[in-house]
């Protein structure tokens, strides 16, 4: 894995960090179209009634709106974490797998890829709810101990010896870049819950030679709420709405 941070998280928690410092003067703007463009070609801003803007023009009009800070949602299927609705963008942000929603501004953000180009397109949200940074690491922590254990007794090295590499190697994680205002410890769980969401994904990537619907179902009830600690954790790990203060 990458050692640069801002390649390694996601976009909907790269532009959450780093357009809340730029909300809030802490970044200049360069550095913030950088940090949150990473490799990509180009972000844009989609608005369905005022057309395609550039990713700085688009913040610029949510900033000039009312727009306070930037937090981000990591939806699954059953487990909407991150979202306050309405239906429209619950259901573009559950496709896309990820989000923003845009403090101050009753706007919601959702990433559609093409390519190396992500377009934002604009949506109307809703305030919502978000789990405590305290709840959330203490939740990551818990499941992660059951599901390992779990995991063992599946002999999880027979089926995917990558995810078990990983589960014995979790001190082992590229040290994430954040812009000044990220609580530090925000910074470590984020780095935390992609460990999270990287191995679960990994490990449900197939079934890993089971020779039984009962092996399938074991194991994916081992690892699914693992997914949703991770992502539950990085949901309030890259939304400034739940933030400790400073």
């Amino acid at each position: 894995m990458d050692e640069r941070a801002d390649e390694t998280l996601p976009p909907a928690a790269r532009l959450a960090w780093w357009a809340t410092a730029w909300l809030r003067g802490s970044v200049v703007t360069d550095l913030m179209l950088d940090a949150v463009i990473g490799d990509d070609a180009t972000h844009t801003v989609a608005d369905p009634f005022q057309g395609t803007d550039t990713l700085l023009g688009g913040l610029a009009r949510l900033r000039a709106e009312g727009a306070t800070s930037v937090g981000a949602a990591f939806p699954a299927e059953g487990d909407p974490v991150g979202l306050g609705g309405p239906a429209p963008f619950n259901t573009a942000a559950l496709e896309a797998g990820s989000a923003v929603v845009v403090a101050g501004a009753a706007t919601g953000l959702v990433p559609v890829r093409t390519g190396a180009a992500v377009a934002w397109v604009l949506h109307r949200a809703e305030r919502r709810q978000l789990p405590d940074v305290g709840e959330a690491d203490r939740a990551l922590r818990a499941a992660l101990l059951e599901s390992a254990g779990a995991l063992a007794d599946l002999d999880v090295a027979r089926w995917n010896p990558e995810v078990a590499d990983r589960l014995l190697n979790l001190r082992h994680r590229p040290a994430l870049v954040a812009p000044e205002g990220v609580p530090p410890r925000c910074v470590d769980l984020a780095g935390r819950a992609l460990q999270v969401t990287a191995i679960t994904a990994l490990a449900l990537e197939d079934d890993g030679g089971a020779v039984s619907s009962y092996e399938v179902r074991a194991r994916r009830e081992a690892l699914l709420p693992l997914d949703r600690a991770g992502r539950r954790a990085l949901v309030a790990a890259c939304s400034p709405e739940a933030w400790p203060p400073a």
